[in-house]
């Protein structure tokens, strides 16, 4: 694919919207085309705040013509607002959101489905895929976290973490803490340890929402069931059932979706050969959505899947 050209963002801005969602307050993040072929479902990582891809969303939407409604959905409790008083939602509460969502908000037969699943939501993107397989025309997993890696420092330390009740409650207050200081400390403290090189918007994103102590304690929740599922093989029977509408994005360095994944005997490559396989080597990270040349990047490359899909109209 061409290296994507670093472009201003359109001038239609993606608009925040709180759906009540089986009891629970959900973030949505969309913009809504006049004349919609299709629907792009957004589901994210850990965590699962929607606000991270904001400059994504606009990207993609300008990169498909504006032919395509977009929404980004966040995860229960991963928001600013404590709606939900403190409960801690796991990965499978997580996936019957989404098919939730999908059964309650997107009910236009017309209009196609794309599931779009980022880091664990790549997994996500799968169950829900599995479950509502006549209503998801495409399916793409952006450096997909679909299995443990016993290699990565990082994942044993946050997985250490996780399982301690009290060590994920130490680390959301100092968290929340962080977060109450002024705001121009904050600030200073994401950018210096979180992300030097993120965009306005992701350092927004991380003061507003991350830095609360029920999203830290959801963020870890969510990790400790998802490394308690991720032990398992993908389930790699319906991945080839499906697999000439699925597609994945992994990156060079990356250790969420490392390229042993594909190298290995029991490479993707080889379980289901009809899955199309792409390796980012642009020099973008796992969290591409932090900044503006990830998100025009990665926006660029589902784009050009989809127009290959023939789901793009032509005038």
């Amino acid at each position: 694919m061409e290296k994507a050209r670093l472009t201003p963002f359109p001038k239609e801005q993606a608009a925040t919207r709180i759906c009540n969602l089986s009891s629970f307050a959900t973030e949505l993040l969309e913009i809504r085309s006049k004349d919609p072929s299709f629907h792009v479902l957004v589901i994210p990582g850990n965590p699962g705040i929607v606000a991270f891809y904001k400059d994504f969303i606009e990207a993609l939407y300008d990169n498909l013509g504006e032919q395509a409604s977009i929404t980004a959905i966040g995860h229960i409790s991963h928001s600013q607002k404590d709606s939900e008083h403190g409960r801690l939602f796991s990965l499978y509460e997580q996936i019957d959101h989404k098919v939730d969502f999908i059964e309650q908000e997107l009910q236009h037969p017309e209009q196609p489905i794309v599931l779009v699943g980022h880091s664990i939501g790549a997994y996500i993107g799968l169950e829900v895929f599995k479950r509502l397989k006549n209503k998801v025309k495409m399916f793409v997993g952006l450096y997909p976290f679909l299995k443990l890696n016993k290699s990565s420092v990082t994942q044993s330390a946050i997985g250490y973490i996780a399982r301690s009740s009290l060590l994920s409650k130490g680390v959301s207050l100092f968290a929340s803490f962080i977060g109450s200081l002024q705001p121009s400390i904050t600030r200073g403290i994401v950018r210096r340890f979180l992300g030097s090189s993120w965009s306005v918007t992701a350092v927004d994103a991380a003061c507003c929402h991350l830095l609360k102590y029920h999203t830290m304690r959801n963020v870890l929740f969510l990790a400790m069931t998802e490394f308690q599922k991720l032990t398992e093989e993908p389930d790699w029977t319906f991945i080839r059932e499906r697999e000439d509408k699925i597609a994945f994005l992994f990156g060079v360095d990356d250790h969420w979706g490392p390229l042993s994944h594909l190298e290995e005997d029991q490479q993707i490559s080889k379980r289901a050969p009809g899955v199309t396989l792409s390796v980012e080597t642009e020099g973008h990270t796992h969290g591409y959505c932090c900044n503006e040349a990830g998100s025009i990047w990665v926006a660029d490359y589902i784009a050009n899947l989809i127009k290959n899909q023939s789901l793009i109209r032509k005038y």
